[in-house]
């Protein structure tokens, strides 16, 4: 019965999404692998009807506990995942990939949630005896350990003379508590996603901050090397509202790039942010965090050289308050000169100003030109 990603069953649910207008997070799904080998599947799909993430799910549920009466093989047919895939950016939040036995495994879910998930998914077939056991309890502490929303959708219900499934469907908020469950038999619940709660909640109580790694080691997953490829050849990049030429970008990292600016303030006024979309500072993780000032540190000297400059003003708008007008975490680096501005504060004037639609401070820049400053930039890196 096991189908391709690009199978009937699949289309199915892709033209589903795209005719109500919603995502649909499917797992899991045994898509087939060859003719005796298929994997345990976590599909999320648009509301365009695009498949946005696949996930093969790692823990295979290989299982013979005679205290509750559970006797199950899943590698006898199941070939297992070999990555954590990303979280996906959605209208509700970054959600991440897992299936069911991945519960059990905490290493996975805190390293979704040190790559900024805000949504941990479990869809789930628990047996009877360790969900009516564990199912509660591991979905209530994965939410409190990684402060994320868990969703945990689940069959139920008896599937055959030897099997039956707990059911009880739920969502859990940051805090630990659960805002929507279903029954035993087939129901649905309804929650909603508060992100801004998620972020006071991991402001109040900034546990990944306090994480002691330098006593025990970090949860970084390893890099997918198709995935870091797909970056480095990407032709744009998404930018906020806008998008950014990869003919623009004269540096670039695994998490982050450096670009040259459409509108600037003094000549060499460039821009460092992370390559994945997150609008405030606290949504970045701390490796995004690290490597973005990095970066800001190897193109300062580069920028100063270029323009003859002695100092750099290095600026940080975080939040729409602070004149974010670009919905995307973004450092301003310009490089100064003496004189350049009689009163030096005047500069951040300047720079909440720059881009409006009113403002004279600078030109609009054509591509063209901001293609021929970033090869010039591009240059004093080698």
């Amino acid at each position: 019965m096991a189908e391709s990603l690009d199978g009937p069953l699949l289309e199915q649910y892709k033209n589903l999404a795209k005719s109500f207008g919603v995502w649909l997070s499917l797992g899991g799904l045994h898509i087939k692998v060859d003719d005796e080998t298929v994997s345990n599947t976590h599909v999320l799909i648009s509301s365009n009807g695009e498949i946005k993430s696949t996930y093969s799910k790692l823990h295979l549920f290989d299982v013979d506990c005679k205290e509750v009466n559970v006797c199950l093989k899943e590698s006898s047919y199941c070939k297992p995942g070999d990555k954590i895939v990303p979280p996906v950016a959605t209208p509700v939040g970054n959600v991440a990939l897992s299936i069911c036995y991945d519960l059990r495994f905490p290493e996975l879910s805190t390293s979704l949630a040190m790559q900024n998930a805000h949504i941990l998914t479990f869809p789930s077939a628990f047996t009877y005896a360790t969900g009516k056991a564990h199912w509660e309890p591991l979905l209530r502490a994965r939410a409190i350990e990684n402060q994320c929303y868990v969703v945990a959708a689940a069959q139920s219900g008896k599937h055959n003379d030897k099997r039956t499934s707990w059911g009880h469907a739920m969502v859990v908020d940051p805090w630990g508590t659960v805002i929507g469950e279903c029954s035993e038999v087939n129901n649905i619940a309804v929650a909603e996603i508060d992100l801004e709660f998620l972020r006071r909640t991991r402001l109040s109580m900034p546990v990944f901050e306090h994480r002691r790694n330098d006593v025990y080691p970090a949860l970084w997953p390893k890099l997918d090397s198709d995935a870091v490829a797909n970056h480095q050849e990407s032709e744009t990049y998404k930018f906020g509202q806008v998008t950014v030429k990869s003919s623009g970008v004269f540096s670039k990292t695994d998490l982050t790039i450096a670009f040259t600016n459409k509108k600037c303030v003094v000549p060499g006024h460039v821009l460092v942010s992370p390559i994945r979309c997150v609008q405030r500072m606290s949504e970045l993780t701390v490796k995004e965090v690290s490597d973005m000032f990095a970066l800001v540190s190897k193109v300062i000297p580069i920028v100063e050289k270029a323009y003859n400059g002695t100092s750099s003003t290095v600026v940080v708008q975080d939040g729409k308050d602070a004149g974010q007008t670009i919905q995307h975490v973004h450092v301003h680096i310009l490089p100064r000169r003496p004189g350049d501005y009689l009163n030096n504060d005047d500069i951040y004037r300047d720079l909440a100003k720059h881009d409006k639609a009113d403002s004279t401070i600078g030109q609009w820049r054509s591509e063209e030109e901001m293609a021929q400053e970033a090869d010039f930039l591009r240059k004093l890196f080698v």
